[in-house]
């Protein structure tokens, strides 16, 4: 039994080769089934938090239950068929994820099960060897937690001190603050691509020639910009890339990290284990060749093959298409947020950064953001309120939180209004009852 679709065969998707302009809404959600539900009151589901997860076409469900009802054995490690045909479908995923992001060689993709493993294993492996007293790792003050936690704790462990980008007045990475703070001292710059909150597209190329003239290397968090946008580790010129399936319309549980090749063959692994060795002996181990020696244990195989059927899916409906089309629906969102009397949006507008993330965090005055998502989410409108995993952030603008929506190219024309009228609504009532 072979896989469903091959990564040679065309997917079988709910469209048609289109123009950029066209609504990739009207094309594409009917490979989605749980945007076909409707809410408790009967009223249409809206899904506007993508940010946080994003959700899975039947293509990638299809896999996932493929895999489970054919293939499923463990991978590297038998003779028989199922192992064989299971392990073709797992290193195809790996290869799928080298194309995506323009790596060399599938070698240089280690599988994880999130972007946040992946950040604790550069931290762990290539940060505990590299890093000593006085090191200096610089971030932003953006950064989701997992872009900040790990480093703390590598700089207990080292010594390395940690210092923090400033934004601009208009919620943008503040260049010339990251310029003054680049020194000889600095090792590592660790930057979120698009912010999960700000919503900004922050200039990695920029970052990356400033970074290597220090002598410093660069890793990417790039799990808000690969669903929407085409991503090229050449191009951009990073030393690190991580991201995560449950954004890019794959399962959960599977993340990964890009890296030069020669970093990875240089670092020690991270965990130990099966699959990871070459040899084992009672006093020593040596371990087994790239991608492998971090991959100890067995993977999530089936996650890991959904994700690659995830990416072909993205592929086919077309990054450049996905971005212009959330474009547009940016710039709907921001008119419609922005006469809303008293409501605040955090980050550039669409007009001061166009490639900026198809989200808008927001606060409203005198309201709490998790009221405005609870009335919002009993009339079937899904966003996100809290921190967002940024506390350091919220605490920069002296807020304890925002209401968040989020978008995908599955997202409408319509949902926009309607989510705008039922905020206008949910406001008035709060305003009322307060």
């Amino acid at each position: 039994m072979t896989s469903p679709v091959s990564s040679e065969q065309s997917m079988p998707l709910a469209m048609a080769a289109v123009e950029a302009s066209t609504n990739l809404a009207e094309l594409t959600r009917a490979d989605f089934p749980l945007l076909a539900q409707t809410a408790g009151l009967g009223q249409p589901l809206i899904y506007m938090d993508h940010a946080a997860t994003s959700q899975k076409p039947r293509q990638v469900l299809d896999a996932l239950q493929h895999y489970y009802d054919h293939d499923n054995a463990n991978v590297h490690r038998g003779a028989h068929q199922l192992s064989v045909r299971a392990t073709e479908d797992f290193e195809r995923a790996r290869q799928k994820v080298a194309d995506f992001i323009a790596a060399s060689s599938a070698r240089e993709i280690v599988f994880t099960r999130n972007a946040s493993e992946a950040i604790n294993l550069v931290a762990r492996s290539w940060g505990d060897a590299n890093l000593h007293e006085g090191d200096e790792v610089l971030l932003s003050l953006m950064e989701h937690h997992s872009n900040i936690v790990p480093w703390q704790m590598l700089a207990k462990r080292t010594g390395c001190v940690l210092r923090f980008v400033d934004l601009t007045d208009c919620g943008e990475l503040d260049l010339n603050d990251l310029r003054q703070k680049l020194s000889e001292r600095t090792r590592l710059v660790s930057l979120a691509h698009l912010s999960n909150v700000l919503g900004c597209f922050n200039p990695i190329s920029e970052v990356t020639a400033e970074a290597h003239r220090f002598g410093a290397l660069v890793l990417l968090d790039a799990c808000q910009s690969l669903p929407h946008m085409p991503v090229d580790v050449s191009r951009l010129g990073c030393d690190f890339l991580v991201g995560s399936s449950h954004k890019l319309c794959g399962p959960t549980g599977m993340g990964f990290l890009w890296a030069r090749e020669e970093l990875l063959d240089a670092m020690p692994p991270f965990l130990g284990g099966g699959e990871m060795i070459q040899d084992v002996y009672l006093d020593h181990s040596s371990w087994a060749d790239l991608p492998y020696k971090f991959e100890a244990g067995t993977p999530a195989i089936g996650e890991a093959i959904g994700m690659g059927f995830a990416l072909d899916y993205l592929n086919q409906v077309g990054l450049d298409r996905i971005h212009a089309w959330e474009q547009q629906l940016t710039l709907q969102l921001f008119d419609r947020l922005q006469g809303i009397d008293g409501l605040t949006i955090l980050g550039p507008t669409p007009q001061q950064e166009p490639d900026r993330a198809v989200l808008a965090a927001f606060t409203v005055d005198g309201l709490h953001p998790n009221d405005i998502g609870a009335l919002l989410d009993s009339a079937g409108i899904c966003i996100r309120s809290g921190h967002h995993c940024t506390q350091p952030l919220h605490r920069h603008y002296g807020i304890p939180g925002s209401a968040r929506a989020s978008l995908s190219f599955t997202n409408t024309p319509e949902e926009v209004d309607r989510f705008a009228e039922e905020l206008v609504a949910t406001i008035g009532f709060l305003r009322e009852h307060s």
